[in-house]
């Protein structure tokens, strides 16, 4: 069984709800999630934010973490995640930003340079990975680790769906 069907048969038995914000994957998660057969009982939408002001306006990524990290950082995939949830009114976000390739990279931030942020209950966890493919490649890979953090995340959430007041 793949990850995305084991990730929705567990928000089925939950009764909870996933949302979705990209950057670098440009709505590949999205569609991992929604090739599942009956997905949309707990998929509950997704933003392409691939634009800077696209994540200010629609996922609140404040431009001042903008300008200090950079879209490509932590702390705008930890504010993508928490708007995307608060936008979406789902238990569960996980947000994508990074650099796919093949140009966009720095010495500071290589191409490759990935981070996945996943916001449950009160908390926002994040996690940093770095790709050494090509453009699809690196795009896969993000899903994949996306997809394994959310479901981690879920195993850890046994009850108290969006006690944030979301």
């Amino acid at each position: 069984m793949l990850l995305e069907e084991r990730l929705g048969d567990l928000l089925r038995q939950r009764g909870g709800t996933i949302s979705v914000a990209e950057s670098c994957t440009g709505g590949l998660l999205a569609n991992r999630i929604t090739d599942v057969p009956g997905s949309s009982a707990y998929f509950r939408g997704g933003i392409v934010a691939y634009q800077n002001d696209v994540k200010e306006r629609l996922l609140g990524v404040s431009t001042e973490i903008l300008k200090r990290f950079g879209a490509v950082s932590e702390e705008s995939a930890r504010a993508m995640a928490h708007g995307c949830r608060k936008l979406f009114s789902s238990d569960i976000a996980v947000a994508v930003t990074g650099i796919a390739g093949p140009g966009g990279g720095s010495p500071n931030k290589p191409v490759g340079l990935v981070y996945i942020a996943v916001s449950a209950l009160d908390k926002v966890a994040c996690e940093r990975f770095f790709w050494s493919g090509n453009r699809a490649l690196n795009k896969e890979s993000s899903v994949r680790a996306a997809l394994k953090m959310v479901f981690r995340t879920l195993k850890d959430v046994e009850t108290g769906w969006q006690s944030e007041g979301t």
